[in-house]
């Protein structure tokens, strides 16, 4: 046996040598202990407990022999975003129906698309309102922005008109000399779509207006409604009718299709410029009566007489829906008994002769009363009635005229509101 292969029992090292240990190795390799150990605390073990030398400790585990890998020598930790942008994409659609709940911010981040992108292609602003069954336009998801060839500067091409109350898509393209469809498509909307005040729309240059036949064919941008009356010819006016909202209505496209004016509609409605409509409210359409040329005269008498009585607008509907109601705003030669004239005053009941009451000018001053009445200490006129500013019109006209049918001046109310607007 020589020197090199003779083993050292345990207690009876050479001198200066430090007694070795071997029955630690062995027993933790008999267990397995440095298949499931890094070299590197193997190595420092080792040389802790002086069973190899560093040269020897990098030997202790056997090393897998080197096979030529295929992969790259350092494969980053994909991070949160690669992770993410690796994810089956979830399918985008063209379009998609506002739920209750939805913010636009949602509705990016659900198809994996920036905020600003859902605003931008639907003309919405960061302060825009979306509603539950309004329909917003949706793209595929672009990884990173990339320079999109362009035939002219973006600045060139366009321009963007901010919507106000009462506009809609048709109003706005024709204004511009622009075909209804061409605003539709530059902005991602189609006919059921509805616009904001305060949202912007894109005005693209180039298209041409649709021509005289082609807007005769093009549908409304709101459904007809079948149950707007039309204005009536004249006197009596009917009780209004009503309308039920549908998708993409307006108030203005809902009175341009009954032909009735946009305030006319919110007064009878109790509603302002500000307010929201939505699809399956009903709505009254009020009956608008247009003024005849004889009904004109003496509206503009009624109404000169009261600006000389320093009365507010508010008197002058009153005044005006009671002579509506009364006389069909005529200068009549007849009535109920011996009533005559606009307000069908009664000389039986101290308003004046027939001829004075007959007399526009002094039959309006007798209506209005205060110290320009005529018949004062006899007759009481609507200034005389203390608090008829907070009266309704028809409280207010009957307070006056004593009808035997006190609720009938309401329906005359938002005409008369148009026609003070009208001769004032």
């Amino acid at each position: 046996m020589s020197a090199e292969s003779q083993s050292i029992p345990a207690g009876d090292a050479a001198p200066g040598d430090t007694p070795r240990r071997p029955g630690f190795l062995a027993a933790c390799c008999s267990r397995g202990l440095f298949a499931s150990i890094p070299i590197v605390i193997i190595s420092t073990i080792a040389m802790t407990l002086n069973l190899a030398s560093p040269a020897d400790a990098a030997t202790i585990v056997k090393k897998p022999p080197k096979v030529k890998s295929t992969l790259p020598a350092a494969v980053p930790a994909p991070s949160p975003g690669a992770v993410a942008a690796s994810a089956p994409a979830r399918a985008v659609p063209a379009q998609y129906v506002v739920v209750e709940g939805d913010t636009v911010s949602s509705i990016g981040g659900r198809f994996g698309l920036s905020t600003a992108s859902v605003l931008a292609l639907n003309g919405l602003g960061w302060s825009s309102m979306i509603f539950p069954g309004q329909k917003l336009t949706l793209t595929t998801h672009a990884a990173a922005p990339t320079a999109v060839p362009a035939k002219k500067p973006v600045a060139a091409e366009i321009t963007r008109y901010k919507v106000k109350v009462g506009d809609t898509i048709s109003g706005i393209a024709a204004a511009h000399g622009l075909s209804t469809a061409a605003v539709l498509s530059a902005n991602g909307l189609g006919r059921a779509s509805i616009i904001f005040p305060g949202q912007a729309i894109v005005l693209p240059h180039g298209a041409p207006a649709a021509s005289s036949a082609a807007a005769a064919t093009t549908p409304a941008p709101a459904p007809v409604p079948t149950t707007a009356a039309r204005p009536a010819a004249a006197a009596p006016g009917p009780a209004p009718s009503s309308y039920t909202i549908a998708r993409g209505d307006t108030i203005s496209t809902v009175a341009a299709t009954a032909r009735v004016p946009v305030q006319a509609i919110l007064d009878a409605n109790g509603l302002g410029w500000s307010s929201i409509i939505y699809p399956g409210q009903v709505l009254k359409i009020p009956t608008i009566t247009r003024l005849t040329a004889e009904m004109r005269v003496n509206a503009e008498i009624i109404v000169a007489v009261g600006r000389r009585a320093g009365v507010s607008d508010r008197g002058l509907v009153i005044a005006l829906a009671a002579a509506a109601q009364e006389s069909g705003l005529r200068n009549v030669q007849h009535g109920d008994r011996d009533s005559l004239g606009l307000f069908q005053q009664r000389p039986s009941a101290g308003w004046g002769t027939a001829a004075q009451v007959l007399d526009p000018v002094r039959a309006s001053r007798a209506f209005f009363g205060g110290t320009d009445n005529p018949n004062r200490g006899v007759t009481r006129g609507l200034l005389d009635i203390s608090g008829w500013e907070s009266l309704t019109v028809t409280q207010a006209a009957q307070a006056v005229q004593v009808s035997a049918y006190p609720n009938h001046y309401a329906k005359w109310e938002v005409s008369a509101r148009l026609w003070v607007a009208e001769l004032d």
